[in-house]
């Protein structure tokens, strides 16, 4: 019995030799980094930036992979699903915490399929519609809704998407009937509005800023707290009489269940120091992301209050979406 006490004892230490080794010597290859939307949209737009500056820091290729499908779950579910050595990795956003209670079936489990890594940005968005329409503020809009029940239509990156809830929020804020028109991916969506084929939608700052400059959309609302800097004319959803309708997209990194922990920790401080660094912080900020840093458990228990918070929110609106 000693004997064999002893063999197991000495496995066990080898063991954790080995993978203590491994995750020093991390990485040795390429990491792959899932981006669960199409190019165009907010979480394609702050991937690249991440992926560029994380492949600077650990001398080996960060690879920005587009894996769009079924809002933002499908790119999702391949990263759950790979091997758990950090070399696959998957931008997160609020669609983790709003899936599990819209889909009556996932193919993944956001809580126990996925471990945090660390939440990098947050995003406020802004209500847009098309230049045809005759609208300059959210409240004209709902008029004109009003005087074409069902006429009107908003566009999203797709079913169960934050930018699907939000507009479905807005439609039972203001009692309107007006039509979701799912897309595959927010700029896609966006491209759709500017064509004329929807009249209005909700999307991140970021990829919306050049077409409101350009005067291609326009800016009725932003759904934040206070007036944005780089929107700055533009009135507040509660200065435009929807006190309570502000919407912020999240976004972070996850990587698959039962990695190990040295590695996360790893890449933890790594995302800090990428979304840091003056120049990245910059671009960020210039571009209408708030840089974020957080530790595994903080973004952990993040996920865990929005999970709530969004499911509470669908409840009250009888929202349901089929795979």
């Amino acid at each position: 019995m000693n004997a064999m006490l002893k063999a197991a004892v000495w496995i066990l230490v080898c063991t954790a030799s080995a993978a203590t080794s491994w995750a020093q010597s991390y990485p040795t290859k390429s990491v792959r980094l899932i981006l669960p939307f199409p190019p165009g949209g907010p979480t394609d737009l702050l991937g690249r930036q991440i992926a560029q500056k994380l492949a600077e820091q650990i001398g080996q290729p960060v690879v920005a992979e587009n894996r769009p499908g079924a809002g933002g779950n499908l790119g999702t579910e391949v990263a759950a699903k790979s091997p758990p050595d950090g070399y696959t990795i998957v931008i997160a956003s609020n669609i983790l915490a709003i899936s599990p209670h819209l889909y009556k079936k996932l193919n993944y489990d956001p809580i126990k399929d996925l471990t945090p890594v660390s939440q990098v940005a947050q995003v406020p968005n802004v209500f847009i519609c098309h230049p045809s329409i005759p609208a300059r503020n959210l409240k004209e809009l709902v008029a004109a809704a009003r005087k074409a029940p069902g006429k009107l239509s908003f566009s999203s990156g797709g079913m169960g998407t934050g930018q699907h809830l939000a507009g479905e929020m807005f439609k039972s804020f203001s009692k309107l009937d007006t039509v979701h028109v799912p897309y595959k991916g927010s700029g896609v969506a966006m491209l759709a509005m500017m064509g004329g084929e929807v009249d209005w939608m909700v999307i991140g700052v970021p990829p919306a800023i050049p077409h409101i400059q350009s005067g291609k959309v326009r800016a009725l609302a932003a759904l934040s707290a206070e007036r944005l800097v780089v929107l700055p004319n533009v009135p507040t959803s509660k200065e435009s009489g929807f006190p309570g309708y502000e919407v912020t997209s999240w976004y972070g990194i996850m990587a698959p269940a039962h990695t190990p922990r040295d590695i996360v920790t790893k890449l933890n401080a790594e995302l800090a120091k990428a979304v840091t660094a003056p120049d990245t912080r910059e671009r960020l900020v210039g571009g209408g992301f708030d840089p974020k840093t957080t530790t595994p458990e903080q973004f952990g228990e993040f996920i865990k209050t929005e999970t709530v918070r969004y499911g509470n929110i669908i409840r009250e609106a009888k929202l349901e979406v089929q795979p």
